[in-house]
């Protein structure tokens, strides 16, 4: 199971204080326990993993085959958000390095759009379509989101001018609302196999649906073991204990802000297979802890990548911050470094020694420089970088937000501050119905 080691904040915080603190989470555990918090019909994602069943993991599996058997080797997923964030880490994270590079086909690559509006991007990922075999997953719940919209449409042009629209209908798939919105009015009228995003499941939270799954499956990775690793987070975290480690993470993570100042989290990997995990948990933790003039900033580093770029600022810049390191215990793969003759590079003092040493050394080194520093350290472990543990990691964090952003007092579930943008997005594209705005709004240019 996750562990969570917090022996690096004790120099920062009083153990009364942090008795306190994990008091505040087990009271905001009961919150969300219970499921009469703010947001709470919102909270479908808490028993995700034990109610998914093995009809809906047979449904998505048959797709893969279906697709498999078509000879696609591409795979375009269309969200944004929490729409492509989970399954993209996930992917990530249990995939080869170079898979490209190494030529792997034993399954379609899954790439992802509707995320931005890029024009060079959408450019660019027609060039590729044009020289591969196609299939499309399209999230969302509405239909008419307008990143993913845009993408769809001209992917869906796409597919349909090079195979016909008999055979897109079986080369696009739907996951979006069970009865309502334009995505789902399309697939009706077209004919494509869809899948639900639950109602009560929010974008951020929806990696164990079929939003992630799906996607993860396409690309060949076995969701069975990332949901039976997800069930076994589930039946831990439910126990109400002080040691129960989403509380002390909850806990440790709000006393650093309120009490010591600590405005923002940095989330450390020293696995590059991990960085979209934390672009997934900046997501995660954002949009949840970010509203009511309070929050939590989160930040992530690559290291020892980042070591020699935002190594500096965090030894010595403001201190602000506090660091979340993300410790996989064991390596999957084994490279020793050998002896050399000459030794001109003088590392032959590490003869003999795995990589995977050298890198953990780094990792406690530079935890030690930056306690040091004034940078309070949590660590996070899993046993090793596969599809179970990773599911336990990913349900660690979605339940361990719930507690902390009660802790917090903020609403874990909504984000208002996200329409903002739209609204003067749509002004400024003179969308119908925004003519008043669209007048104000270039009053001010």
């Amino acid at each position: 199971m996750v562990k969570v080691d917090v022996k690096g904040c004790e120099s920062f915080v009083k153990d009364e204080q942090f008795k306190a603190y994990v008091q505040k989470a087990m009271d905001a555990f009961d919150v969300l326990d219970s499921e009469q918090g703010a947001g709470n019909d919102f909270l479908g994602w808490k028993h995700l993993p034990s109610q998914i069943t093995d009809g809906l993991i047979n449904d998505m599996e048959a797709i893969r085959t279906s697709w498999n058997k078509k000879g696609v080797d591409l795979v375009i997923a269309i969200g944004i958000g929490g729409s492509y964030l989970g399954a993209k880490a996930v992917i990530e994270a249990l995939s080869h390095n170079f898979a490209k590079q190494l030529k792997h086909k034993d399954a379609p690559e899954v790439v992802f759009a509707g995320n931005n509006l890029s024009e060079e991007y959408l450019a660019e990922l027609m060039d590729l379509a044009k020289e591969r075999n196609v299939a499309c997953i399209v999230i969302s719940k509405s239909g008419t989101t307008t990143e993913p919209a845009v993408a769809f449409r001209i992917v869906k042009q796409f597919i349909e001018s090079i195979y016909g629209k008999k055979e897109a209908s079986e080369r696009i798939v739907a996951i979006t609302d069970a009865a309502r919105g334009a995505l789902k009015q399309l697939s009706t009228q077209e004919g494509y196999k869809t899948f639900v995003v639950p109602d009560n499941v929010g974008g951020r939270f929806s990696v164990l649906t079929p939003v992630g799954l799906l996607p993860i499956a396409v690309a060949g990775f076995d969701i069975k073991d990332l949901i039976d690793g997800a069930k076994k987070a589930e039946r831990a975290l439910s126990i109400k204990d002080p040691a129960n480690p989403a509380i002390v993470y909850a806990a440790i993570r709000n006393l650093l802000f309120k009490e010591c100042g600590k405005s923002t989290e940095i989330l450390v990997n020293y696995n590059p297979k991990l960085t979209y995990v934390a672009e997934w948990w900046k997501q995660l933790y954002g949009e949840s802890e970010g509203k009511d003039g309070t929050g939590i900033y989160p930040a992530s580093v690559n290291n020892t990548a980042d070591l020699h770029s935002m190594g500096q600022f965090i030894q010595e810049g403001t201190r602000i911050m506090f660091e979340t390191v993300l410790h996989v215990e064991n390596a999957r793969r084994s490279v020793v470094i050998e002896s050399d003759d000459q030794n001109l590079d003088q590392l032959n003092y590490l003869s003999g020694k795995h990589v995977e040493h050298c890198n953990h050394m780094a990792e406690l080194g530079t935890r030690l420089a930056h306690m040091d520093g004034g940078v309070p350290q949590i660590e996070i472990s899993i046993e090793t970088l596969d599809a179970k543990r990773l599911g336990e990691l990913l349900y660690f964090f979605e339940f361990a937000c719930g507690v902390s952003a009660y802790t917090l007092g903020v609403n874990p579930f909504n984000q208002p501050g996200v329409e903002a943008y739209k609204k003067n997005m749509f002004a400024l594209l003179q969308k119908p119905g925004y003519e008043e705005a669209t007048k104000a709004i270039m009053e001010r240019l």
